[in-house]
């Protein structure tokens, strides 16, 4: 069974970035506004903060960059 692709790819958003660009790129991703992803992450970093600093840190390291 073949699955169907998508051209759709995270990335993170330099572009609009505030400190990485990796809630920019999430936001663009998902088709939604970058603030409501950046209130979630600073809500994880509250909730969860070990959790939530190394996901941001890996997901630093390990999405590619992307900017016009």
């Amino acid at each position: 069974m073949k699955l169907p692709e998508s051209d759709k790819r995270i990335y993170r958003d330099v572009g609009e970035a505030m400190i990485s660009g990796v809630c920019a790129g999430v936001a663009r991703y998902l088709s939604v506004d970058a603030v409501w992803v950046r209130a979630a992450a600073v809500a994880a970093l509250f909730l969860m903060p070990g959790i939530s600093v190394v996901a941001y840190i890996a997901a630093v390291f390990m999405l590619p960059r992307w900017s016009l």
